[in-house]
């Protein structure tokens, strides 16, 4: 039972990229799902989430307006589209399962974190 971030990788400022969350083990349809990101000598922050049905989304006051994020449950995926990329976004991302916004304090609800996949954002 786990969940997969991949799609990272080396992007100039202002550019894009979309990171895909795949579940196995799972239905990922019966839960909340978060997009959480750590940069290096920083904490862990939640960057985005969004409900079951994909309805319902949610961001920090740092990506609103550049992330969004969506779901596509018959394929088990969560993706997070990033657009106008700051080199403050770069950062290691992942995804899991979570118990909700607020985006600034919603936690995991299960599974371990995993490697998540890099952005890095050159100026």
């Amino acid at each position: 039972v786990q969940l997969q971030a991949s799609g990272g990788g080396l992007v100039r400022t202002g550019g894009s990229l979309r990171l895909t969350c795949a579940a196995s083990g799972f239905a990922l349809d019966y839960h909340t799902v978060g997009w959480f990101r750590r940069a290096p000598g920083k904490e862990r922050e939640g960057v985005a989430c969004i409900n079951r049905s994909g309805d319902s989304t949610y961001y920090s006051d740092s990506v609103k307006g550049r992330f969004t994020v969506s779901r596509d449950n018959a394929k088990n995926t969560v993706y997070l589209q990033m657009n106008s990329l700051k080199p403050e976004d770069a950062a290691v991302y992942y995804c899991m399962t979570v118990d909700g916004p607020p985006v600034a304090t919603m936690s995991a609800t299960f599974g371990s974190w995993g490697q998540g996949t890099q952005v890095t954002v050159s100026s």
